[in-house]
């Protein structure tokens, strides 16, 4: 079992995998990465929309790269690396999509970029356009989840877990 000792995660080491308050208040003290990540499953799937909406807003857009120096925003540029060389049409065409999404759903188009290709990505963008705001969410949801798992577990290896 991978165990992170005396190592008290921050409020900032938490936020930098997501970015709701609420989220990162009810998960801390958790120092097992697998205590921790059963916990944020728990807590994302209780948390009202606008906690969520909270998290979403520090995403950027598919095919826009993070700004900024933190650790979040090192972890988004990894995580969006499928982009990395995309054509000016697929990046062209992802920047349509964001807009129609934003527009219909309000919020940015959130999917778990680790390992995914930009076509990849611009298929479930335009297949989940089709989502009516309910099913959406419960996507949104499983996206987000998966995000910060991944980021739990990497925050665990960076503190020797």
């Amino acid at each position: 079992m991978c165990v992170l000792a005396d190592v008290e995660l921050s409020e900032a080491d938490l936020l930098a995998c997501c970015a709701s308050r609420r989220w990162a208040a009810a998960v801390s003290g958790h120092g097992d990465p697998d205590a921790l990540r059963a916990a944020s499953r728990r807590v994302l799937d209780e948390l009202d929309w606008p906690d969520v909406e909270e998290a979403l807003a520090a995403h950027p857009r598919i095919g826009e790269r993070a700004r900024g120096e933190g650790r979040e925003a090192g972890w988004s540029r990894g995580e969006q690396s499928g982009m990395d060389g995309a054509a000016t049409e697929l990046r062209d065409a992802l920047a349509a999509g964001n807009r129609a999404y934003g527009e219909r759903f309000g919020h940015v188009f959130l999917i778990c970029a680790s390992g995914r290709s930009g076509l990849e990505m611009l298929a479930d963008l335009r297949e989940r356009l089709g989502n009516d705001v309910e099913t959406e969410r419960d996507v949104v949801r499983r996206e987000l989840a998966a995000i910060v798992d991944l980021r739990l577990a990497r925050l665990a290896r960076e503190n020797g877990g």
